[in-house]
C-alpha cells in the first residue's frame, strides 16, 4: 500500500479550504483518508499563521513510516524543516523565444552600425 501525504479540498465554489491527509493513493482526492494532520486556507495572506497548521510530529512519523508528500505538501513540510526543499530549475524557460532573439540580435546590429 503505498501512502502519501496531500490535500483533500473543502469549502464552497471559489471559497476552498484544504485538509492535509495522509491518505492511500488509491483513494479519490476528497475521498476517504487514513489520517488528517492540518489544514491549508489558501484565501489568507501568505504570511498569517493560520494559512498552514500542520501537526509536524505527526508527518514526521509518517514520512518515516515512507508516506510521500505531494508538491504543495512537500513545501509546507520543508517550510516546517522535515524535509529538504525541491530545487527545480529551469533555465531555458526563462529564455527569450527564437523570434525575440532574432529580433534583439537585429537591434544590437543597428546599434553597432551607427555607432562604427
Amino acid at each position: 500500500m503505498s501512502v502519501k501525504i496531500k490535500l483533500s479540498r473543502g469549502g464552497t465554489k471559489k471559497r476552498p479550504h484544504y485538509a492535509i491527509v495522509i491518505a492511500d493513493t488509491r483513494f479519490p482526492r476528497d475521498g476517504r483518508f487514513i489520517e488528517k494532520i492540518g489544514y491549508y486556507n489558501p484565501l489568507l495572506k501568505k504570511d498569517d499563521p493560520a494559512r498552514v497548521k500542520l501537526d509536524t510530529e505527526k508527518a514526521a512519523e509518517w514520512l518515516k513510516k515512507g508516506a510521500t508528500p505531494t508538491d504543495r505538501v512537500h513545501r509546507f513540510l520543508a517550510n516546517a524543516g522535515l524535509v529538504k526543499p525541491l530545487k527545480k530549475n529551469n533555465p531555458e524557460k526563462s529564455q527569450p523565444k527564437k523570434k525575440a532573439q532574432e529580433r534583439a540580435a537585429a537591434a544590437a546590429k543597428a546599434a553597432e552600425a551607427p555607432a562604427a
